[in-house]
Order: C-alpha cells, then sequence, then structure tokens
C-alpha cells in the first residue's frame, strides 16, 4: 500500500510539470510571435491626418488654406488633377491635412489645425487619389 501511494504521488507530480511544460511553452511561443511582430513593425502603425467630419465647413476651408501655404502639396487636390473629385470641403482639406502633415511631422508639425483634423490609421486613399504616408 506505501508503495502505490509513492507512486501515485510521483505520477501526479509527472503529469503536473509535464501541464505546467505545455504552459510555459506556449507562453514563451506567444511571447515570441509577439516580438516578432513588433520587431517586424518598428512598433509604428501609419498614421494619416485627415479632416474632422465634426468641424464646420468654413473651418475646414480656413484650414486647408493655412495647410497649403505652409508646407503641404496642394496640387492634386486643383480642378482635373487626380484628387480633385469627390470636389467637396472635407475631402480637398484631408487631403491638405494628410500632405502637410507627412512632410512636417518630423520637423515639429502636427495634425491639429485648430482642431480640425484627426489622425487615423486607416489609408484615406480612394481610386487613383493616393494620400501619402512618411514613416
Amino acid at each position: 500500500m506505501y508503495s502505490f501511494c509513492i507512486l501515485l504521488s510521483i505520477q501526479t507530480s509527472r503529469s503536473d510539470r509535464t501541464s505546467m511544460s505545455m504552459m510555459l511553452m506556449k507562453t514563451l511561443l506567444t511571447l515570441i510571435f509577439l516580438l516578432s511582430i513588433l520587431h517586424n513593425s518598428n512598433a509604428q502603425f501609419d498614421d494619416y491626418c485627415t479632416a474632422d467630419e465634426q468641424t464646420p465647413e468654413a473651418e475646414l476651408l480656413a484650414a486647408m488654406n493655412w495647410a497649403c501655404q505652409n508646407g503641404a502639396d496642394c496640387s492634386a487636390i486643383q480642378e482635373n488633377q487626380r484628387c480633385y473629385l469627390p470636389n467637396t470641403t472635407k475631402d480637398h482639406a484631408s487631403y491638405a491635412f494628410n500632405s502637410y502633415y507627412q512632410n512636417m511631422k518630423h520637423k515639429g508639425g502636427s495634425c491639429y489645425f485648430n482642431a480640425a483634423a484627426i489622425l487615423t490609421g486607416l489609408n484615406p486613399s480612394h481610386g487613383s487619389c493616393n494620400f501619402e504616408y512618411l514613416p
């Protein structure tokens, strides 16, 4: 009877060790996977600066004009150019805000424009109109 208790104790101990080993291995594999994702992406995600839909049109227009005069390349939103359509203040402002932000973000520029713009991780490009992204 005594040997049966020892054998049961050894089997339980081995079972616990196997279970703990499996759990540790799963945890390590998960950590390695997550670290490889972060390493490959340099922990950075694309960010685009677009017009906030809640901003009144007059404010968007003023902010867009400022962006176009201070570092944004607004040639693509001119008539007959690739980003002219849809011809809305919101769409044109989004393009101008993003152009300014991408060109100036490493020089102290921001995506603020008197609260007329927001950052998004979603690429706002559409059709032939490609929004620039600079890492």
